[in-house]
């Protein structure tokens, strides 16, 4: 009965491996970032936080000095709104679309390793006026999961990087 079990789940495991499938989170950096240093026009901003994160997590070293660093990561653009997606009959807005749009650039020490980059990511979300408290609330913690989208895709576009 067992090597029933066992076969199917062999084979599975033999068919994931051999597929490149790698666990998330789970990534390996070329040596040029071993060390990085984060360069934001804004530091306390819900990118550069969640950037931090993201990195620190995935075992990259940051550096609080652009030339103890091996690479730089060069927030180039970061903008983040909201714009009316739909309206009522009476001509007020029924949903929101929440935006944050950044734009980077990894320099290393032998040049560019990674050209200007935009990475764009947007939730809609209903509106009502009534709660108008309670969606500010909403709309900041969907600034803040954008933030985390965007961290998170720049951290694995940085772990292909294949200098």
């Amino acid at each position: 009965m067992r090597r029933i079990i066992a076969l199917p789940l062999a084979c599975l495991a033999l068919a994931a491996s051999a597929c490149g499938f790698q666990l998330q989170g789970v990534s390996s950096f070329p040596p040029e970032l071993a060390k990085v240093y984060l360069a934001v026009p804004d530091p306390n901003s819900d990118l550069a936080v969640q950037l931090r994160r993201s990195l620190a997590a995935a075992g990259v070293v940051l550096t609080q000095d652009a030339t103890a660093g091996t690479a730089t990561l060069r927030i180039v653009d970061e903008r983040y709104g909201r714009r009316v997606k739909s309206v009522s009959a009476q001509n007020r807005p029924t949903e929101y679309e929440v935006f944050y749009v950044a734009q980077y650039e990894v320099e290393g020490t032998a040049g560019i390793l990674l050209a200007p980059q935009r990475v764009s990511r947007s939730r809609v979300f209903p509106y009502n006026e009534r709660d108008i408290l309670g969606k500010q609330q909403e709309e900041e913690m969907l600034r803040e999961a954008l933030a985390r989208d965007i961290a998170g895709l720049i951290t694995r576009q940085l772990a292909g990087l294949d200098p």
